[in-house]
């Protein structure tokens, strides 16, 4: 599978694209005006202390109080806390945890109120951003992320990532960090350790160290933002590149030198693969990732030949339901018509998940299926699609009425992009895609249809779609279709069809 980043300047900031096999999974913006980003460490102040629900709200410098609950804390907040506070009025200048007396740990049923008093100060990081109407969600349980590696001042836990099957390697892994880690320092091995030299690894504990170091240089200061998360492209590039990435590409002199820059520290390999563009067009729209936000972004997504994806948003929850629509073949029976189209939408849902953002509770309604193996089938598809989903999740086997449960992680808000407009049949009533969406869509068809050799199609659409497929005499659509693909396409109007469905013969 070949990986491709596409980092494209804008007025407020940047978007950033990834693409697996030039299809788009991720989309991401990157404000370079916000001062508050997941990672973050920030010196707050407690403003107020919540009884209720065991938390504090902490002052960080934003425009809404940040939320900080009791489970958040961590068991040695009190060492913490002290640590900190001598630090930060220079009685204790050594970054180092080891030879610093810890306090006795917190209970795990305590409550808040006999940690904190209003007007204290204490050291948090962002692990949320803000959504809706709540601020940003902290913790005092510190780690600082490397490509390799995460430091957890604090601990003296070494954990590795379940993905290192190999007992073999998992034990040469716990042997290196043996070597360097320092006390009161734990330790995460990353996934992306696996198979990672000696001097690999040493080079990545080093680099968190001196950026711990820096951290408390920056306390001592008297700073309020003490340590700051890399930027988000720089943030993708840690933690997913490998082999797979065959380049990335930025419009922006600056961003190329700065991508460069942290390539050629963390993998020195890669960093011949960041190009420059220089073209008229937008990168978004040379690379054609625009085309397809336009027909991934809307309430309804197509799979293909008929079946289609309907994704609601509700304050609760959001709600996927897979429709099969006019994909019904009078050669398969319809427990294996049903199959076909949940791995289809299984593969689809993994694909939005990610390219969405979206968190929290999502619940899909697959096409029932009354075969028990069928319906593993379909959860074991849902596993294996959302393998490479960085956000951590859970998913639950498929109900006997095919209702499926994934609860994933929301650190940011959704991402969602507007590619609608007011639809010409129901008055301005409510909103359908654009056709300019479906027609892209069935191009899609066409082209896969062509490559296969196939010399002549018939499309059955909705007559408000047919009508923009065959306006005009000499440059209606079918005709460019015909000429660019070298296959004759004919368009039927059908009145049973919604107006995003279509039916390829």
């Amino acid at each position: 599978m070949s990986k491709e980043l596409f980092i494209q300047h804008t007025d407020n900031g940047i978007d950033i694209a990834l693409l697996e096999d030039r299809r788009l999974f991720e989309l991401q913006h990157d404000n370079l005006d916000e001062d508050f980003m997941v990672g973050d460490i920030f010196l707050g102040k407690v403003k107020k202390i919540a009884t209720g629900l065991n938390a504090v709200f902490i002052d960080i410098g934003h425009q809404k109080e940040s939320f900080l609950h009791y489970l958040d804390l961590g068991p040695d907040i009190r060492t913490f806390n002290k640590f900190f506070h001598l630090v930060k009025t220079g009685k204790f200048k050594d970054s180092k945890i080891g030879n610093f007396r810890f306090e006795k740990q917190i209970e795990k049923t305590g409550q808040i109120a006999e940690v904190f008093e209003p007007g204290q100060e204490v050291v948090v990081q962002i692990v949320k951003e803000p959504i809706g109407t709540k601020g940003h969600r902290l913790t005092s349980q510190l780690s600082i992320s490397g490509r390799l590696l995460i430091l957890m001042p604090f601990s003296d836990s070494v954990s590795l990532s379940k993905k290192i099957k190999s007992r073999e390697e998992r034990d040469r892994l716990r042997s290196v960090l043996a070597q360097i880690r320092p006390k009161g320092f734990g330790v995460i091995i990353r996934t992306n350790a696996e198979g990672a030299d000696e001097n690999e690894i040493k080079q990545d504990f080093a680099r968190l160290i001196e950026a711990w170091d820096k951290m408390i240089a920056n306390l001592g200061k008297g700073e309020i933002k003490i340590h700051t998360e890399m930027n988000r492209a720089n943030s993708i590039l840690r933690d997913m590149i490998d082999d797979s990435f065959s380049r990335v590409v930025v419009d922006s002199p600056q961003l190329q030198n700065q991508i460069k820059k942290y390539l050629s520290e963390i993998s020195p390999d890669y960093a011949n693969i960041v190009k420059l563009y220089k073209g008229e067009k937008s990168l978004f729209e040379y690379s054609d990732i625009e085309k397809q936000m336009r027909s991934l972004f809307n309430k309804i997504v197509n799979l293909g030949g008929g079946a289609y994806l309907i994704i609601e948003h509700t304050e609760a929850m959001h709600v996927i339901d897979v429709n099969s629509g006019s994909k019904r073949s009078k050669d398969e029976r319809q427990e294996e018509s049903a199959l076909k189209t949940n791995i289809e939408a299984a593969q689809e849902i993994a694909r939005q998940l990610r390219l969405r953002d979206m968190g929290g509770i999502v619940v899909v309604d697959f096409i029932d299926m009354r075969n028990r193996n069928n319906r593993k089938l379909i959860y074991d598809t849902m596993k294996e699609a959302m393998e490479k989903d960085r956000a951590k999740h859970t998913i639950l086997p498929l109900s006997k009425f095919g209702i499926l449960q994934i609860t994933r992680q929301r650190v940011r808000q959704e991402l969602n992009h507007d590619e609608s407009e007011t639809c010409p049949l129901c008055g301005g009533t409510g909103e359908l895609n654009t056709e300019v969406e479906v027609v892209d869509f069935i191009e899609q068809q066409i082209q896969k249809k062509a490559t296969e050799g196939v010399k002549e199609v018939t499309i059955q659409t909705h007559p408000y779609v047919h009508a923009y497929l065959t306006k005009g005499w000499i440059t209606n659509t079918l005709k460019k279709w015909k000429k660019k693909y070298k296959i004759k396409v004919k368009s039927i109007p059908n009145e049973e069809h919604l107006y995003y469905q279509f039916k390829i013969e």
